[in-house]
Order: structure tokens, then sequence, then C-alpha cells
């Protein structure tokens, strides 16, 4: 079962899905199961028998959270509380995908699974809390990923894309680091996790892993490779995190070490540029469906 089956990462789960043979999946969202509501979560999950739950529903709005905390924390955290009771018992292996936004930024080294995290967001608050509560679970899985983006719904990527036809300069901070992560590259992942543990007899590993595109850049730098690729007619400019203030605080440092999922489940990660073309290429065939 996939929650969030609507959003960036569940839309590429369901895209891939077919690659995981001899599995039935259901794809769930808002519609089918409010989070909100712990008597919707223990309906739906009372009569289930659910093999791998992959959790990629969440409240996801960064800087409005600083507004609506306690909302974040229902959805990111209680409601994850609530499947877990519904699930405990019935050998059921959640994946449960969180951010690097649990971690204040300050590092200068890709940060491992075990760093102290410090989250300087609301948002990031909420992440961690739920997954304190993943990890209360005998079969919890965290996978923590960045900077995510794919061909549909709110990202970066897009957004470079709107404002790089409509502006001619745009400015873009260059002092936040991080790794941008394909959605595509994140959820064939998972399923490859899924596959070793089921045909391969690898061991279901529960606690924290991190999965990100290889390689690393600025925002400066990400906006400026989508507008070399896209060949946007805009100018970009640098400038400071200082310039450029959101309700919510980013991590001026969000780099993860992934050497323990590649080692764990010999995972082959291709770099964030590689996701990038993809999810270009993806963007124009759509528009060109669109447009015709």
């Amino acid at each position: 079962m996939v929650t969030g089956s609507d959003g960036q990462l569940g839309r590429e789960i369901k895209k891939h899905s077919h690659k995981l043979a001899g599995c039935e999946f259901s794809f769930i969202d808002i519609d089918d199961l409010d989070l909100q509501n712990p008597s919707s979560i223990h309906d739906y999950f009372n009569s289930k028998k659910i093999d791998y739950l992959i959790n990629c529903a969440g409240y996801t709005a960064v800087d409005k959270a600083e507004e609506e905390e306690d909302k974040a924390l229902i959805i990111n955290a209680d409601a994850l509380a609530h499947i877990i009771e519904n699930i405990r018992g019935h050998g059921t292996r959640l994946i449960h995908i969180s951010t690097d936004y649990v971690f204040d930024g300050k590092g200068q080294v890709p940060y491992t699974e075990d760093f102290p995290t410090h989250p300087e967001s609301a948002y990031g608050r909420s992440k961690l809390a739920g997954e304190k509560i993943c990890l209360s679970y005998e079969q919890g899985m965290i996978i923590r990923t960045s900077w995510l983006y794919s061909s549909h719904g709110h990202n970066f990527v897009k957004s470079i894309l709107k404002k790089g036809r409509e502006q001619d300069v745009l400015k873009v901070v260059d002092d936040q680091f991080g790794t941008p992560t394909f959605a595509g590259h994140l959820a064939q992942a998972i399923l490859s996790i899924i596959h070793s543990v089921e045909q391969e007899k690898k061991q279901f590993i529960p606690g924290i892993f991190h999965y990100t595109n290889e390689g690393s850049c600025t925002w400066f730098e990400f906006a400026t490779k989508i507008k070399s690729i896209a060949s946007l007619p805009c100018s970009i400019v640098p400038v400071k995190s200082t310039e450029y203030i959101l309700p919510a605080k980013r991590p001026a440092y969000s780099i993860l070490s992934k050497e323990k999922i590649i080692n764990y489940y010999d995972l082959h990660i291709p770099q964030w540029e590689e996701g990038l073309k993809i999810c270009l290429d993806e963007l124009k065939d759509l528009s060109k469906l669109i447009s015709g």
C-alpha cells in the first residue's frame, strides 16, 4: 500500500510499480483516507492485510507550517501513530519518508543517520516527531531525502521553469548546500529494496536510512543547470539567504551520507544531473501533450 499516492513520490512509485513482479499494489490519497481523522484511519486499516506500507503522505507546506504547526504535527506524526496502532501485530513492514529538515544545517560534512537532529522549522519538528513514532515500531524503516522534485506537483524545478519564462532576472540563494533528488530515482530505490527483501532474501532492516541523488550543489547552481538544459532566456543572479527571507528557516547545509543504504541494499545511485535531465524531458513531453 502506498499512501500519498497523488504526491510527487507516490506518483513515481505508481509509474514504476510494474517492475516489482508478483506484487499487488493499492494506491491511496486524501480522497480515500483522512489522516486528520483517527477513526477514518482505524476503519481503513482495520480490515486490510498489508505486507508493505510505503508512507509518502505528509504535510509538506514548509512555510505555511510556521502558522499551522498543530496541523503539521497531526498529519506528520499523530496520523502515523494511529496507522502503526492498526498495523502492529500483522507483520506489516513500514517504509516512512522523512526529510533533511530534521537537521539544523550547521554541519560541514554529509550527515550520517545517527547525527544528532535539531530542526529549526515547524515542518522539521513535525517530521522529527513522525520519525520518533516510526522508530517505536519494530518493523519501521525511515528514508530521509532532500530537495525532492518531479514532473508533477509544486517544486523548485517547475517554479524555475515558469519564472524563467516570465521574468528577465531570477534571484536564487547561493549559500544553501544540498542534493536535488529526482522522485523517480527514489521510487525505484524503494522498490529495489522491497525486491531485494522478497526475491533475494535480504534482511529488512528497521531504522533510519538516507537517500538522495549523488553529488551536491547550491540552489543557485541547481537553477543555473535548469536554465542551461531548458534554454531559459532569463538571467539568474546569486544572492545570500539574508536577502531572501522566508517564514521557515532552511538548513544551510543538508547533504546526506548515503553509505549505509548503498552498503545494505547494494543500490546504484545516479548523479543529480541525470535525474534533472529525465524530469525536464518528461515536462517537455507533457507540454507537447497539453499543447497538442
